[in-house]
């Protein structure tokens, strides 16, 4: 790091990923500025510097083996810093300790016997809350959502018809179960129910593929859709509806193909926005039939969807947002992207399912295709071809959106 840029950051203060100490800290209270960075996005503790941006300096012998010795013991899991030390103008010299957001969350404090989990909140270290803290578990892959039990609920919760149509004709199981023992320990071996205290309750997962009514239960399922018809959200929208159902249809399968019987929640999506982002042509083609234009490409608009559906955070307790307005057409997706996932690495066609059985589920029934890389082969080439435009996805701690624009 050069002087000047040492400067810049000291005159702009601290925030979410910049702490001062002086270098006189205890090494818990050291360990816990580190450990929320590591939660958060990673940052910088710049040590000799004062809360209010004065510059002490470092006076510490060995420092840089003193910060070893606090990362190997006060810390876990272990985090490998950046340590660097700048001397300025007068004599003095402050150590620069840098870390990336971790990629193992979440990370713990250890100190007295006893580990707790901090994170970032402004320029402030807190202690995570349960919420918090389910949501760092669940980044850190320790803890698998989709299979958590939703209360009030059991077998009778789900669509058995639909349940029926996937073991027989969708994943061809030589083995139907035939009594209601047989059908529970089947969808508990499937991960559709769990159980929960002796109770066989459904599944997050169970309930939001194959859910009767997934929302009397689980609020946060399904999808609430609206059309405005300028760029803005109005009081008065021309479609505000929230949708409601399990996630996949019914199938007629047979040799010559695969006929939908019964659409699921992405088959009534469809039906739901095709009025908002299509027009019918003035002319009538040699068929004597109106041609259909469509705003976007619907293979783009299904994919950014099924995207929403397969990786949303159930932890977040707020529905799937998709939005139509006169110039763009944008998804909202609760959570933050899983784990070290970037949009950088997303755009390239790297993968990291956070809901893995959802996504092999939608898999089976071939709403998502086997290589997982409806970004980068559907939705970013597929939209630029059509509009000329390039889609635009914004990640932040609450939530992806991705924007096509008209």
């Amino acid at each position: 790091m050069l002087k000047t840029e040492l400067l810049e950051i000291v005159v702009n203060g601290e925030n979410s990923g910049i702490e001062f100490k002086r270098d006189d800290i205890r090494p818990e209270q050291l360990a816990k500025e580190i450990v929320a960075m590591a939660n958060f996005q990673g940052g910088k503790v710049l040590l000799g510097i004062e809360d209010d941006g004065a510059i002490s300096g470092i006076q510490r012998p060995n420092l840089e083996e003193w910060l070893m010795n606090v990362m190997q013991e006060k810390i876990h899991p272990l985090i490998l810093p950046f340590y660097e030390e700048i001397k300025l103008d007068g004599g003095k010299t402050v150590a620069v300790i840098s870390f990336p957001q971790g990629i193992s969350k979440p990370y713990v404090l250890k100190d007295r016997g006893k580990e707790e989990i901090y994170i970032r909140v402004g320029s402030t270290s807190r202690l995570a809350t349960r919420e918090q803290q389910m949501r760092l578990f669940e980044l850190g892959g320790m803890l698998h959502t989709e299979l958590m039990p939703v209360p009030r609920t059991d077998m009778q919760c789900l669509d058995e018809a639909r349940l029926n149509n996937y073991l027989k004709d969708i994943i061809r199981d030589p083995d139907m179960p035939h009594s209601e023992s047989e059908w529970q320990q089947r969808l508990l071996g499937l991960g559709f129910l769990t159980d929960a205290g002796g109770v066989a309750s459904c599944t997050i997962a169970g309930l939001v593929l194959f859910g009767k009514q997934p929302r009397r239960y689980f609020k946060q399922a399904g999808l609430r859709v609206f059309a405005f018809d300028n760029a803005e959200k109005e009081y008065q929208a021309q479609l505000d509806e929230i949708l409601d159902g399990p996630m996949v249809g019914r199938w007629d399968v047979t040799p010559s193909g695969k006929h939908l019987i019964d659409g699921g929640i992405i088959e009534r999506f469809m039906s739901a926005i095709q009025p908002f982002i299509s027009e019918q042509s003035s002319t009538i083609d040699a068929g004597l039939r109106r041609e259909t234009q469509w705003f976007y490409p619907l293979e783009a608009i299904r994919e950014v969807l099924i995207n929403a559906l397969a990786h949303r955070d159930w932890t977040r307790f707020v529905e799937i947002e998709v939005g139509s307005y006169v110039d763009r057409f944008e998804v909202i997706s609760p959570g933050s992207l899983p784990n070290s996932m970037t949009i950088e690495k997303m755009k390239a066609g790297q993968r990291s399912p956070r809901n893995t059985l959802i996504m092999e589920v939608l898999r089976d029934y071939g709403y998502v295709d086997y290589r997982g890389m409806g970004v980068r082969t559907k939705i970013v080439p597929l939209t630029r071809a059509l509009t000329g435009k390039e889609p635009e996805f914004v990640a932040t701690a609450d939530y992806l959106k991705t924007t096509l624009y008209r």
